[in-house]
């Protein structure tokens, strides 16, 4: 039987005997969740996980491209698509772009995701080259004029080779490396960090009907998977993130259990990126059907997540979740 373990996760600096900390934060947790497919959930004590999961749990993480991985980071989402499902056409100009990007790095993101192929529920395939026309001016641009981590947002490897040899510094992948059997041996050639995400099926089809066996532990045994093909190519696991993929190929009760149980992923010895922002889930639950209204949901889901260690939120509305965030770690 293969155990799971989900930390169940609290802050304070008040900690009691037995307390050990999330993967090296100021959270920590004195017991955990243990899960599996055959058995009945139980809850156990900290000492009482094994070593190895334990030690997995807690180590502290690495710097990914120098961002401390002790402390929550902020990715601005920044699309030069043209139908991206929020942002579409609203930088598709370099000059757009670029402003965007330095108002987001003024206001708190420390990284910058540049995408140039909508993934939204329904979108169609961008060939490479469109891909590479959109994406390479930007991120060239905003090397030239900022100093904040710039990541490419693809499935292909000449469009990541093109961004990294303009200065990307983070591949993130949201077919998590299944999509293009290049783009994993190259990011390992030049050791670059990655985003490794989980998606059921295309953009194209990934909402018609996504069915799992258990969400959780299908999705995190995935990501657990392509870490270690990652591995075995030569990239360590200090170079690695992992996002659950919320809205990828998820219904709406998908997207609740995995958010519900978002700790279970730091099992996995890697950064977590939860990437929530303006997403269907928000407008169903919060009552809002315009996309850009939906920042007071987009921030209340981070925060959760965050509590729950997540080290990287992906967001779109950067003022009011940097905001947010000094207020949550003032009164944590």
């Amino acid at each position: 039987m293969t155990a799971y373990y989900r930390p169940l996760v609290q802050h304070g600096s008040t900690r009691p005997t037995g307390a050990v900390s999330l993967a090296g934060q100021p959270l920590w947790f004195t017991h955990a969740e243990k899960l599996s497919r055959t058995e009945t959930p139980v809850i156990v004590t900290a000492e009482d996980v094994p070593h190895e999961a334990l030690d997995l749990l807690t180590r502290p993480r690495a710097d990914i491209a120098g961002l401390a991985m002790n402390q929550p980071q902020i990715m601005g989402i920044l699309n030069s698509t043209p139908d991206s499902f929020s942002d579409g056409g609203l930088h598709n100009s370099v000059e757009a772009a670029l402003s965007a990007a330095e108002q987001m790095e003024a206001h708190g993101a420390t990284i910058l995701d540049i995408g140039g192929e909508s993934t939204r529920p329904g979108a169609s395939f961008v060939p490479e080259g469109e891909e590479i026309a959109r994406t390479q001016p930007v991120i060239e641009a905003i090397r030239a004029n900022t100093t904040a981590l710039i990541s490419i947002d693809t499935r292909k490897a000449n469009v990541a080779r093109a961004a990294w040899d303009t200065g990307a510094g983070l591949i993130n992948d949201v077919s998590g490396f299944t999509f293009d059997p290049q783009l994993a041996p190259f990011c390992a050639e030049v050791d670059a960090p990655v985003c490794v995400m989980h998606m059921q099926g295309d953009p194209s089809s990934m909402q018609d009907d996504p069915q799992y066996d258990d969400v959780l532990l299908d999705v995190y045994d995935f990501l657990a998977g392509q870490v270690a093909k990652l591995e075995q190519l030569g990239l360590t696991r200090d170079r690695i993130v992992v996002d659950p993929g919320i809205g990828f190929g998820k219904t709406l009760d998908h997207n609740l259990t995995l958010l519900r149980n978002l700790s279970l992923f730091h099992g996995l010895g890697c950064p977590v990126l939860l990437g929530v922002s303006r997403k269907g889930f928000i407008g169903q639950i919060g009552q809002e059907p315009r996309k850009d209204a939906r920042g007071p949901g987009s921030i209340a889901v981070a925060l959760s997540g965050i509590s729950q260690g997540a080290q990287i939120v992906r967001v779109h509305d950067v003022v009011e979740t940097a905001q947010a965030l000094r207020l949550w770690a003032a009164v944590r």
